[in-house]
């Protein structure tokens, strides 16, 4: 069983404990507010860094304490994050809803949750709990899964981003015309990073859809080499929560085509 198929196995076991009634779920979904458009955010600048609230990860262990994520989400916000990354899988990365519901009361600008959305029930959870922005991971799901997810992420109005990693994935991506993909420079089988897939990659997407670089941004170089490969916006997780001033960090790597 490779790392991705446990942390499925997993979520599917947490989504039992707390899954809650169709009746339940649908009265959340129509009392959620409405959506905060991350596109139209993101697009607001050349360069865009979506900022994640991530206490863990398979690859690295404890990262960050974060006993408040509310409070790191709003120094996201204060730095110039155009949107705010919670994950919410538990056993892995040590995230809850519990943590999106959270940040959600604190920031304005729109939100991802990240976790492993492989079923209906967990797209619509997602929009139930607040989510703007949903990701689905093409190597989690087979095609039909993928064109269903995200049509029904699309009706509830949420916004998909889409996650590669190889350029078969990268293929099956645009069959469903995605608005946004995300090129992932860490192996989900292996958990290693090789920032070489943002050069071979994101100059494969069509400049008509958003371009989202993401893991494994530590420096200013690796921005640079982000936004060279055709990148307009990146996501940060680890650098910023192992950051001792995250929102000066934001600001320095939003520098690099900001300025």
């Amino acid at each position: 069983m490779s790392v991705l198929d446990s942390i499925i196995a997993g979520v599917l076991e947490d989504q039992k404990s707390r899954q809650l009634s169709h009746i339940e779920l649908e009265d959340r979904i129509a009392s959620i507010g409405s959506v905060r458009d991350p596109l139209q955010t993101l697009k607001k600048y050349p360069l865009s860094v979506i900022a994640e609230v991530k206490r863990s990860s398979p690859s690295k262990g404890a990262l960050a304490e974060i006993s408040d994520p509310s409070q790191l989400a709003e120094l996201y916000e204060k730095g110039g994050a155009s949107v705010i990354s919670v994950l919410t899988e538990r056993r892995r990365f040590g995230g809850s809803l519990q943590d999106f519901v959270d940040v959600r009361s604190r920031v304005s600008i729109p939100m991802l949750r990240k976790d492993f959305i492989v079923n209906e029930y967990l797209v619509r959870e997602s929009r139930a709990y607040g989510a703007d922005l949903l990701l689905l991971i093409v190597a989690a799901l087979d095609d039909a899964q993928l064109q269903d997810f995200y049509s029904l992420a699309q009706e509830l109005g949420m916004k998909v981003l889409v996650e590669v990693h190889d350029a078969e994935e990268l293929e099956r991506a645009m069959r469903i015309n995605p608005e946004i993909i995300g090129v992932n420079a860490r192996n989900l089988k292996t958990l290693e990073i090789d920032l070489k897939n943002f050069g071979s990659l994101l100059p494969q997407i069509p400049p008509h859809i958003y371009r989202i670089a993401e893991s494994g941004i530590a420096s200013i170089d690796d921005v640079k080499l982000a936004t060279e490969s055709g990148a307009n916006a990146i996501l940060v997780g680890e650098t910023l929560v192992k950051s001792g001033d995250p929102a000066v960090t934001i600001a320095e790597f939003l520098s690099v085509k900001n300025s």
